[in-house]
């Protein structure tokens, strides 16, 4: 992918058009999917009176359209045109979304409505962020991946810390359904600002007419065949699973047996957003001087050591102030090798197998979560909350081993990116083609990334 000689794109990614409304608009979406992450639970408690049950079900509708659609959506991605396909799932989000407060308003909400709604914005989510995840090495030069992720990484921990206190001051103001409508405009912009991007995209007339099925048997033989996606993905998955173990309980634990207070826990969680953020933000450095290999090992090796407070931990506010600790530097090593990660699997990626490598990554992760919710749910029932945990803390290692025991442990570098085919229409980063990447290049920096947190 190169651009003309003469072309004069400012040295800034901030400066970039399509980048800053790529990412304007996700960000948006990643605020407003807090808002309703905070809202809909209590519309569904305090409102509708849903039992633990009904509350249960409501989350796993939400969370099912992943695990059974991803490799659809990133085949069609692969398909058909992208920014499409981002903003018809935005569309169709915020348009089942609004028949909430709608309902609300006419007094005929009901839970069924609400879990309906829950499947559907799932879908429509899964459509959206199969081609939004894609689109990325399109938008930016290869060079400037790493550099682009490490921005979304740390704004979106910020956008969904402050998606969910807005979120908290929209219900306490107009109510949990009103609150919605927080939600549906945030899609709304994400459409708009997706609209407005101008980078075009490679013409998918010459995949058309082969079986969805066919494409889908494609990416998953695309990344079984590439050992470092195979590795980075299995890394992805484990680490899904162990954190739906410890996610499971984690609130529970933290309120009930460790009596933290609501201010507290909310205190908590904003430090480790922070702390997510700021990993993010620090990981190109971190690579340059330790390599992006080593990096990932030590950020997945210190990961099940942050969970020791926790497990130790009595009541008390001098171990909440630790557990709010060792919850930065857990989602500080999350965001750096997440953001790592991610961008070498897009690196090393070609654009026509973008969407569909995600997919497999998206697939099996999500499909990692109801797993280990229900293994959290039925050896906690069993052994208690604490002995769960640890079963989670212990799961934490696979993808350090699973990482470790490969090639990947030594890389030094971010890989160069495949040979692309010639294509006339691939303006690929027009803007950012001379652009090179902020601070100080490896002479022969390897562009290669990926991310063990799982998808965007």
């Amino acid at each position: 992918m190169t651009a003309s000689p003469d072309s004069t794109a400012p040295a800034s990614l901030w400066r970039h058009r399509d980048f800053r409304r790529y990412l304007t608009g996700q960000t948006a979406s990643v605020a407003g999917s807090s808002i309703t992450s905070m809202a809909l639970p209590v519309l569904a408690v305090l409102e509708l009176d849903a039992t633990t049950g009904q509350v249960a079900w409501l989350a796993f509708l939400g969370q099912l359209p992943p695990a059974l659609l991803a490799l659809h959506a990133g085949a069609l991605a692969d398909r058909h045109s992208k920014r499409r396909q981002m903003i018809t799932g935005d569309l169709v989000s915020a348009a089942a979304l609004a028949t909430v407060p709608l309902a609300a308003a006419l007094g005929v909400l009901t839970l069924t409505q609400l879990m309906v709604v829950a499947a559907v914005q799932g879908a429509a989510s899964v459509l959206h962020d199969a081609a939004a995840i894609s689109l990325l090495p399109k938008l930016v030069e290869r060079s400037l991946i790493q550099r682009s992720n490490s921005r979304i990484g740390s704004l979106f921990a910020i956008a969904a810390t402050g998606g969910s206190n807005v979120g908290a001051a929209l219900t306490a103001l107009l109510g949990p359904a009103r609150a919605l409508l927080g939600d549906v405009a945030s899609y709304l912009l994400s459409a708009w600002c997706t609209a407005r991007i101008q980078t075009r995209e490679t013409s998918p007339a010459r995949v058309q007419k082969r079986r969805l099925r066919a494409e889908i048997v494609e990416g998953l033989r695309y990344v079984h065949g590439d050992h470092r996606l195979r590795v980075l993905t299995w890394v992805n998955a484990t680490t899904s699973l162990a954190l739906a173990v410890l996610n499971t309980l984690w609130a529970l634990y933290l309120l009930r047996v460790l009596e933290m207070s609501a201010t507290v826990f909310g205190v908590v969680l904003g430090v480790g957003a922070l702390g997510a953020a700021v990993g993010a933000l620090a990981a190109p450095a971190l690579a340059r001087v330790y390599g992006p290999g080593p990096m990932m090992v030590g950020a997945l090796a210190l990961t099940p050591l942050t969970q020791l407070p926790l497990l130790l931990a009595s009541p008390g506010l001098g171990w909440g102030i630790t557990i709010g600790a060792a919850l930065f530097l857990q989602l500080a090593c999350a965001g750096a090798a997440g953001t790592t990660q991610r961008s070498i699997r897009q690196i090393i990626t070609e654009y026509r197998m973008q969407a569909r490598m995600q997919a497999v990554s998206t697939c099996l992760t999500s499909g990692a979560r109801p797993l280990g919710a229900l293994l959290a749910g039925g050896f906690g029932a069993w052994a208690g909350v604490r002995p769960a945990l640890i079963v989670g803390t212990c799961l934490l290692v696979v993808p350090l081993v699973v990482l470790a025991l490969s090639p990947l442990r030594a890389l030094r570098h971010m890989p160069e990116p495949p040979r692309e085919p010639d294509d006339p229409s691939d303006s690929a980063g027009q803007h950012f083609a001379n652009v090179p990447a902020p601070g100080p290049q490896p002479p022969d920096a390897l562009r290669d990334g990926s991310s063990t947190g799982g998808s965007a």
